[in-house]
């Protein structure tokens, strides 16, 4: 499913976040930036040891920060690296949550990416509830994406089916508040 706002897009679909030839993709990572379990041992196995060889040189990466490598083996030319709040340890959860994506679209634009993928940061092993975390990314995309002078689409790239379903159902609510259309199928 796709929505539309002037000139920005954003997209909900089902996949593999390391086989999107996007721009860029954003790795759900740990303050280490280190190879990890989910989306993180996902793109850090998808890319090579290169990437934890240059993730290493970074010094980590606060809650709520976001960081830029390469893609290296990865089809994107960028992954931007950022940590999630823990949910029920890191408050506020949302705000953090909310400048995840903010900084993950400030870096990409930075490079001049006109797309980027995103993962639903913070709802696997930080536990972040999902359609609580769909409404707060969402939301934060809605406002921030036309705000880019690069990034023009954003693309949620997410697991499993449920969870690409509940996405949708946010976005439905949310896009009409914030100005923006659902691109519709022609006949």
């Amino acid at each position: 499913m796709r929505w539309r706002k002037s000139e920005s897009a954003l997209e909900i679909i089902t996949g593999d976040i390391t086989a999107q030839h996007l721009d860029a993709v954003v790795n759900a990572a740990n303050a280490q930036l280190a190879p990890g379990g989910g989306v993180a041992g996902a793109i850090h196995r998808a890319a090579g040891p290169e990437l934890w060889e240059q993730c290493r040189t970074l010094g980590g990466c606060a809650t709520g920060e976001a960081k830029i490598t390469k893609g290296f083996a990865l089809p994107a030319r960028w992954i931007v690296h950022t940590v999630g709040p823990v949910y029920g340890r890191d408050e506020p959860a949302a705000e953090l949550l909310a400048q995840c994506y903010r900084e993950s679209l400030a870096r990409a634009d930075e490079v001049e990416a006109t797309a980027i993928g995103f993962p639903a940061l913070s709802t696997g092993a930080f536990g972040y509830p999902l359609e609580e975390a769909a409404a707060v990314a969402l939301h934060t995309l809605f406002d921030a994406l036309p705000g880019c002078r690069h990034v023009g689409l954003a693309r949620f790239v997410l697991f499993g089916e449920r969870d690409a379903a509940v996405h949708r159902e946010v976005a439905e609510r949310l896009a009409p508040e914030q100005g923006w259309q659902a691109d519709r199928p022609t006949a």
